[in-house]
């Protein structure tokens, strides 16, 4: 049953929310990363809410449903742990215009991944619907390529920022590529694989991506010698 795992999503993405906050830095160079990451699985919870409820559940011609509180979730918790990685590339430094610089170059690419992404969606079946996956995948792959190439670049010179860094980009990265596989072969792509079959992965995939994320990237931030953060 559909409504099982949209249940499960909100009540393990409300009670994470509060137990990152809870088990997070509460003053020092972790704060940012505690507030950050207990927002996202609120904003989670909430999405998983609507969805539960129905709210936002578009059900198109062909039979399939767009999730709409889905991609309003993404829109925003995407765009706060990038812009925690990127600040994680920078501990160390007071390049504030750097910083801000590359974060708005990738919150942009982001939403606009995410944008193309629900019009790909809502876009019946034809040539109209892969131009906007593609053009979805394309800014994806410039949002990877600002991660892996100019922002590591920064972290590798601050020192044992580099090793952290790296690790919580590469959890990210793998997550992150199998949601446009996912899409692919769901109901909103070819329709290879049921619409909770679907639901199921996709709520694996978020709390592997905003819980797992949080507790791993701390522990990986701890390793940064003290006195640095966001």
């Amino acid at each position: 049953m559909i409504q099982t795992p949209l249940l499960i999503g909100f009540i393990v993405m409300a009670l994470a929310s509060l137990a990152i906050y809870i088990k997070g830095a509460h003053y020092g160079p972790l704060l940012g990363h505690t507030l950050i990451h207990a927002a996202v699985p609120f904003i989670a919870a909430t999405a998983y809410l609507c969805m539960y409820l129905g709210v936002g559940n578009l059900i198109k011609v062909d039979g399939s449903v767009t999730y709409l509180a889905r991609y309003v979730d993404w829109a925003f918790t995407t765009p706060l742990l990038l812009a925690g990685v990127v600040s994680s590339a920078y501990y160390g430094t007071r390049d504030l215009y750097g910083k801000s610089g590359y974060i708005t170059a990738i919150v942009t690419l982001d939403v606009i991944m995410i944008v193309t992404g629900l019009i790909a969606s809502l876009t019946p079946y034809g040539v109209i619907k892969w131009v906007f996956f593609a053009w979805s995948c394309a800014a994806f792959a410039g949002v990877l390529y600002l991660l892996w190439k100019p922002v590591a670049s920064i972290a590798s010179q601050q020192p044992g920022v580099s090793p952290a860094y790296r690790r919580n980009v590469g959890f990210l990265t793998v997550l992150w590529l199998i949601y446009p596989v996912v899409f692919a072969v769901g109901p909103e792509g070819f329709w290879a694989v049921s619409d909770t079959t679907t639901v199921w992965v996709f709520l694996v995939l978020d709390v592997l991506a905003k819980v797992v994320y949080a507790f791993t990237s701390e522990r990986n931030l701890r390793a940064v010698p003290v006195g640095r953060g966001y």
